[in-house]
């Protein structure tokens, strides 16, 4: 059970996230949350057109499955109304997710968004 659980968090990478195929969303999300899903992702990608994530840690325990992972990109469309930049970034994120029947029913995470922002050149970075 353990490994199937962290087999539908990295099919979300790996197909969902990376491979841009949000069609497949709705093999790996719960009907609750899907749409909801596929809509932030298409929002992102538009924002980060070359959006990739790479997993450096997945761990299960019962129906949760928590997972660290890399996030980068280029700034190529808007981002919280924020117009493009051009500059790549690279973030760590963390996170908490709910798995059951073999989809993902619940998340949360926590990301480095003041790195992100600093990365864009949307933030200043201290000195």
């Amino acid at each position: 059970m353990l490994d199937a659980n962290k087999a539908v968090v990295r099919r979300m990478i790996d197909e969902v996230i990376n491979q841009g195929r949000h069609d497949i969303a709705d093999d790996v999300f719960s009907p609750q949350i899907s749409a909801q899903v596929k809509q932030a992702f298409e929002v992102f990608r538009s924002a980060f057109p070359d959006w990739r994530e790479d997993i450096e840690e997945v761990v299960a325990e019962g129906n949760r499955v928590a997972a660290r992972f890399r996030c980068s990109g280029t700034h190529r469309g808007e981002f919280m109304g924020m117009p493009p930049t051009g500059k790549a970034m690279e973030v760590a994120e963390v996170f908490f997710l709910t798995v059951v029947d073999g989809k993902i029913v619940d998340f949360v995470g926590v990301e480095d968004n003041l790195a992100r922002l600093q990365q864009l050149g949307l933030l200043p970075t201290p000195k």
